[in-house]
């Protein structure tokens, strides 16, 4: 495969620092496709996901950000991590890059991000992919991960972890990825974390799917826990237009578990196959 990294960058959007990788570009088949945002999850800087953003710049011109106090975008003890300030970042990214036309994939908290996001009907957002987002909320079951396996690996990074003691908390990993988790973790704000941990459990996604009037895909893990069929039968409910995909094979972390299943698991969602 023909590698479509093109740089990586920094925009001034929702007056903070938002950095973000690029593939693929717009020349060929692509300028006439959405292009595509990728959210990562709550500890996933954009580069952990570039292997991703690779083979969607093949097809598409493709945006993998680094959410608010993640990588290298803007991090500090004053700045708010709440999900309203996550969302209003992704769609004053769009309008800083002059994206006429785009889509939004989210994993995990980017799932719950994206969501937010279309809940205000943006111009320019054409439809989103939640991958495997937490259903938790007010009243509901808990997030099936637990705060200290994210706290407790930041801090050994932060000291400097080691293959072994990272290997620890992502045992089905391979080295490649574990090492990398390894070396960008440290730059996961912990306040950003743990604000983001705890609205999982108190941000309601579920009063936003309603809203939401773009063509939306939930692509399901089949292990994991996170989203059980009765999760599923209740979203379609709330959003009778929703689009469901099912990679069985993969835990939480798809791509990482099954990357040829997630990329099956888009069809022609996108616009073209992923």
């Amino acid at each position: 495969m023909t590698r479509s990294f093109l740089y990586g960058a920094n925009v001034r959007a929702n007056d903070i620092r938002q950095h973000y990788l690029r593939y693929g570009g717009t020349d060929g088949a692509r300028a006439q496709r959405d292009a595509i945002i990728i959210i990562p999850g709550i500890t996933s800087p954009a580069v952990t996901w570039g292997f991703v953003g690779e083979r969607f710049g093949q097809s598409f011109d493709t945006y993998v950000l680094d959410v608010r106090g993640r990588g290298l975008s803007e991090a500090s003890d004053s700045l708010d991590y709440g999900l309203d300030a996550q969302a209003a970042d992704v769609i004053a990214f769009a309008q800083a890059l002059g994206l006429q036309r785009y889509a939004l994939v989210g994993h995990s908290m980017g799932g719950r991000i994206a969501i937010r996001a279309a809940r205000s009907a943006p111009a320019g957002l054409t439809r989103l992919v939640a991958v495997d987002p937490p259903v938790s909320g007010p009243g509901r079951r808990a997030y099936p991960s637990k705060l200290p396996w994210y706290v407790d690996s930041i801090r050994l990074s932060q000291r400097g972890i080691t293959l072994a003691e990272m290997r620890e908390f992502c045992p089905t990993w391979t080295d490649a990825q574990v090492r990398l988790r390894a070396e960008w973790l440290h730059t996961c704000d912990e306040r950003a974390i743990v604000t983001s941990f705890d609205a999982f459990h108190t941000d309601d996604i579920h009063a936003d799917l309603p809203a939401v009037a773009q063509p939306l895909m939930l692509m399901v893990a089949g292990r994991g826990d996170v989203i059980r069929p009765e999760d599923v039968e209740e979203i379609k409910t709330l959003a009778p237009h929703t689009q469901v995909s099912h990679v069985p094979d993969a835990g939480h972390m798809i791509p990482w578990d099954d990357e040829a299943g997630f990329y099956a698991a888009f069809g022609d969602f996108l616009g073209a196959p992923v």
